[in-house]
């Protein structure tokens, strides 16, 4: 199982907090192919040109691979004031 979690203008488009997933998927953009796949919200939210992606609180890059046990957090770009 693999825990998402989700942030910010992320959260509020697909309203949602965070999910378990289930399924194997070898890589981030393969992740995000399948939740995008949950509506149009969930594809406008995880457009990966402006997306970024931690794994373990790490950033890391779309290609990065998926194991049983990773926390996964999408978030949009940091911008500050």
């Amino acid at each position: 199982m693999i825990k998402v979690f989700f942030f910010a203008r992320i959260r509020e488009l697909i309203g949602v907090k965070s999910i378990n997933i289930l399924e194997k998927h070898e890589n981030i953009s393969s992740l995000i192919l399948a939740l995008s796949q949950k509506g149009v919200f969930w594809k406008i939210a995880l457009n990966s040109n402006t997306l970024l992606v931690a794994v373990n609180h790490t950033l890391v890059s779309l290609n990065h691979p998926l194991n049983s046990g990773d926390e996964v957090a999408f978030f949009p770009p940091v911008t500050g004031g």
